[in-house]
């Protein structure tokens, strides 16, 4: 069992020492609006886009790197004066772990606010059964 340092209230101030960059990328607490995982046959991302129209996301892909840009904004126009109700904006890049399918184009849809994107995994990367034989 190891040794964990008691924190109230679960916040936690930087500490120089163990820094890795990530605590300036996230948004929420407790982790990123951003969510990668793998399957049997692909390799999945999620990310949250909420309030953006589908054509005003930008998926890349490129050298396995994966970078998510969304951005809009309302305005509203009385008479000769324009007002900005509300703006928003996302962006994510992410390296795509995993030897997939540069062959497959990746699919992506957008749901309730989520974009997901799936990759194909490569055959070679998929898992094998190794048959165990006693002697």
């Amino acid at each position: 069992m190891a040794i964990v340092r008691w924190q109230p209230l679960n916040i936690r101030w930087p500490n120089t020492w163990d820094w890795d960059g990530d605590e300036l990328m996230r948004t929420t607490p407790g982790g990123d609006n951003l969510d990668v995982y793998e399957t049997q046959d692909e390799i999945v991302v999620k990310a949250n886009i909420a309030g953006i129209p589908e054509d005003k996301v930008d998926i890349t892909f490129e050298k396995g790197v994966l970078w998510i840009r969304a951005e809009a904004e309302e305005k509203k126009k009385e008479g000769r004066k324009y007002y900005r109700i509300a703006s928003r904006s996302y962006s994510y890049k992410v390296a795509i772990p995993g030897n997939i399918d540069l062959k497959k184009e990746p699919a992506a849809k957008i749901t309730n606010g989520v974009v997901t994107i799936s990759f194909k995994k490569a055959e070679e990367a998929k898992p094998k059964k190794i048959k165990v034989k006693t002697t």
